[in-house]
């Protein structure tokens, strides 16, 4: 039977997110079992007068040259894919892994270098974005696999989705402006500052520096569910070392109790209880690897668990989190790299943020 709730989302995404509009050529993505979310974008995107162009590959075809092509395959740079990010007017990516795993087996190595190949490619991507003329968004197509990664049923897990993304309201698309509003107050108000302060009861201390980056208000305009303001430090500014609270998951790797130390924007010390060879090998992935591209507050608190989903774990209301490597070209950052890997620590239990000495965040709730 098909959810009604998917013909909401796909409502949401065409005429708020991505605002098509008549004539544009939209790419819509994703793997199989995200047919029936695939056939309400197609019938939405037509019905505003769009061109709908639908890439649908199983998750299995990206293994099959993980595993089994060699050096040059694995660095080929497709023009076709080349041609796509030319020529789209926006894109909507559905997310959705049958198993979520699948890649824990392949050597670290096979996969920086597959992530190096693809790097022109989403280079171009974000800089259609950020001058204008390339709307995107993406989000996640609820499935057996992310739901047992949550320690839900699947039924569960579709009702933390859709909570999520604010469809259990009336007027999602209300609810998502009123968000819009509240976070460009705190925007405005980290704007006006220079150095950010984040302190944690398990022993984070961390500084960097912000003057002259601009903090972007993420109202669900681009990953869906939303509800983050971010921006990009400045690259030799982190000083100091943080603890992730929460596994961060990298290719289906867990990487779990991560500690950091920066020193002069760089990572000079590292560990992990699990997984730490990987973190190794991402943290040696290339020259900007080891620097902050990222660094942002969760502020949707229609999410409060943790899901070993990045899309939402990032947005959990009362958290923040800093990504090592790529920074976003609106955010004013210069970092590049072929790693993106978003990191979460929570701040509901003790936890603080100051801006230029003043602490504007205790307790995961904002006291601006």
């Amino acid at each position: 039977m098909h959810d009604p709730r998917f013909d909401a989302l796909a409502k949401i995404l065409v005429r708020y997110s991505v605002d098509v509009q008549p004539g544009w050529l939209v790419r819509i993505g994703g793997p199989p079992v995200s047919l029936p979310l695939l056939e309400s974008l197609t019938r939405e995107v037509i019905a505003v007068g769009g061109h709908p162009f639908v890439e649908m590959a199983p998750q299995s075809i990206t293994e099959l040259l993980l595993r089994h092509g060699n050096d040059d395959q694995l660095a080929y740079q497709n023009p076709v894919r080349k041609f796509a990010v030319e020529t789209i007017d926006a894109s909507i990516s559905l997310w959705a892994e049958e198993n979520t795993k699948a890649l824990s087996n392949i050597a670290p190595a096979r996969q920086a270098r597959f992530s190096l190949a693809r790097k022109p490619v989403m280079e171009r991507f974000m800089h259609r974005a950020t001058e204008g003329s390339l709307r995107w968004t993406g989000t996640v197509f609820p499935t057996q696999a992310s739901a047992q990664d949550a320690e839900m049923s699947l039924s569960e897990y579709e009702d933390f989705v859709f909570h999520a993304c604010k469809l259990h309201l009336d007027d999602p698309v209300a609810a998502w402006t009123e968000l819009s509003k509240t976070q460009q107050k705190i925007v405005d108000f980290l704007n006006t500052k220079k150095v950010i302060r984040i302190q944690t009861p398990q022993g984070t201390d961390l500084t960097y520096g912000v003057e002259g980056r601009p903090w972007i208000n993420c109202d669900g305009h681009e990953n869906f569910p939303d509800g983050e303001v971010f921006t990009a430090p400045i690259e030799d500014s982190a000083e100091g070392v943080i603890h992730y609270t929460f596994p961060a998951v990298y290719n289906g790797r867990e990487v779990d109790g991560i500690r950091l130390q920066f020193r002069e924007g760089r990572v000079v010390e590292a560990s992990a209880t699990k997984n730490e060879e990987f973190l190794f090998q991402m943290l040696d992935m290339d020259e900007g690897s080891r620097i902050l591209g990222e660094a942002a507050i969760g502020t949707n608190y229609s999410i409060s668990q943790f899901s070993r989903n990045t899309l939402f774990d990032e947005k959990i209301g009362g958290t923040c989190h800093l990504a090592l490597g790529a920074a976003y070209p609106e955010s004013g950052g210069s970092n590049e790299s072929a790693l993106h890997w978003d990191m979460v620590c929570d701040l509901r239990d003790g936890g603080t943020l100051a801006a230029d000495g003043e602490v504007f965040h205790r307790d995961g709730q904002f006291l601006i």
